[in-house]
């Protein structure tokens, strides 16, 4: 029997979702590659050819690396998983991977600059669609840069994510759809606190219904809460050091977990010993996904410096006599 792209296409995406991934933009980005295909007039996985898929990935225009080697990266996932399940003898894709020349180094709110941007958030005024604008916005901002919250767990918090007797935020359907307890303090505990008690005035009633909500139904949408940073950021005026990419939303969890190993070591902690608590408190699988937001920054460095001096001063007092 003679597999068609779509219905591979079906398939791939069922199983990737079986194993916990959401595939959502890949989903999307397949759909293009059944339609440009039938444009084509080729129905069938086997028919997909080498000249074919290149003209596809050509027709995407993609100027960034990395946005490209995504769109590559799921269609060669396709096609290996066809050939895994004997739909195809072989893929067909030759195309290779665009060079990454530089990689983007992330903004890092220090404890200043991150007070500014959550004053300024609280400070905004209420719009005609947008109640209690500034609080929300403030709670948002503070859990990505108090917890480490991606700005889509944040946003999608429901009322009974909400812990209060234990001090305990349940994050539902993060990366790879893992579900995590994120404990915190009671700065943290006053602000959803307070949000949770605004939603139950507003009549908010049952615990899916959303925490951070403009309308009543529907949670925040994260994109919304990138713009509104954006347009904070803008009026702040934060000086952004030479080589660093401009603050984005996603900045405030990077600050988070370097902010944490500042602490660690200012502390007289092991580092390496606590990256496993870490790497779980923010949701990862290992402490290898965890390390990718560990920057090197001037304070970092000087408190590791530090600790090695420290290390090995017996080591050169020995030398030196």
């Amino acid at each position: 029997m003679t597999e068609t792209i779509a219905g591979a296409v079906e398939r791939f995406i069922a199983h990737k979702r079986a194993h916990g991934r959401k595939y959502h933009s890949e989903a999307r980005e397949l759909a293009v590659l059944v339609r440009f295909a039938a444009e084509h007039q080729v129905s069938c996985l086997s028919e997909l050819t080498p000249a074919l898929l290149e003209d596809f990935l050509a027709s995407r225009p993609r100027p960034h690396p990395r946005s490209f080697n995504h769109l590559l990266g799921v269609v060669r996932c396709l096609l290996d998983w066809a050939v895994t399940w004997g739909l195809l003898e072989a893929s067909p894709l030759q195309a290779r991977r665009h060079r990454v020349t530089e990689q983007r180094i992330p903004f890092l709110f220090d404890p200043a600059q991150a007070r500014r941007l959550l004053d300024a958030a609280a400070a905004l005024p209420d719009g005609p669609r947008a109640p209690a604008r500034g609080p929300t916005y403030h709670a948002i901002f503070a859990l990505c840069y108090g917890l480490g919250l991606r700005a889509g767990e944040a946003c999608g918090m429901r009322l009974g994510d909400v812990d209060a007797g234990r001090s305990l935020l349940i994050v539902r359907g993060g990366k790879f759809g893992k579900h995590r307890l994120v404990p915190h303090g009671p700065r943290i505990a006053a602000l959803v606190t307070g949000q949770a008690t605004r939603r139950a005035r507003a009549g908010a009633a049952g615990d899916q219904a959303p925490l951070f909500t403009f309308d009543g139904r529907r949670p925040v949408h994260p994109c919304t809460a990138s713009q509104a940073f954006h347009h904070l950021v803008a009026a702040l005026e934060l000086p952004v050091p030479d080589g660093v990419s401009p603050p984005r939303l996603h900045d405030l969890r990077h600050s988070f977990a370097v902010g944490c190993l500042l602490r660690w070591y200012r502390d007289g902690l092991d580092p390496s010993a606590l990256l496993c608590q870490l790497s779980t408190f923010m949701g990862h699988v290992e402490p290898r996904s965890t390390s990718v937001y560990l920057t090197m920054t001037p304070p970092l460095l000087a408190e590791a410096s530090r600790r090695f001096e420290a290390f090995a001063a017996p080591a050169w007092t020995q030398a030196a006599r």
